[in-house]
């Protein structure tokens, strides 16, 4: 059985698909661009700020599903400018203080709506 998650506090899917999806423990959270829910503008002053803007969609999301940050088991990172990754390291890893979540990250060749930035996970539920 799912249970679909989603909520006013992250931007709303620009898509066939829901901001999360629950089964059993499990939490998988679409990928999240640096878009603001409120006025659905894109953050892009700089990768760092696109970067803060991505995590703060991801913790409302999680919030959302009863989880949080330090539930969060695996995530994946999707990057258009691989220059970018040691800014982009150091807001992610802002939000995380111990037993890391496994990783990967990707250059890719375009994101959706022109960002730089873009970041899915899966979390435990709390």
């Amino acid at each position: 059985m799912k249970t679909i998650i989603n909520t006013n506090n992250a931007p709303a899917p620009i898509g066939p698909y829901n901001q999360a999806v629950a089964t059993g423990n499990l939490i998988f959270v679409s990928g999240q661009i640096p878009m603001d829910a409120a006025t659905g503008e894109i953050i892009s002053s700089d990768v760092k700020a696109e970067t803060k803007k991505v995590m703060e969609n991801i913790g409302a999301i999680l919030t959302e599903a009863g989880s949080d940050f330090d539930q969060i088991i695996k995530t994946s990172i999707f990057l258009t400018d691989m220059q970018s990754f040691a800014q982009v390291n150091e807001v992610y890893g802002s939000y995380f203080t111990a037993n890391f979540p496994a990783r990967e990250t990707v250059q890719v060749s375009a994101l959706p709506k022109g960002v730089n930035v873009e970041i899915s996970v899966i979390a435990l539920k709390s």
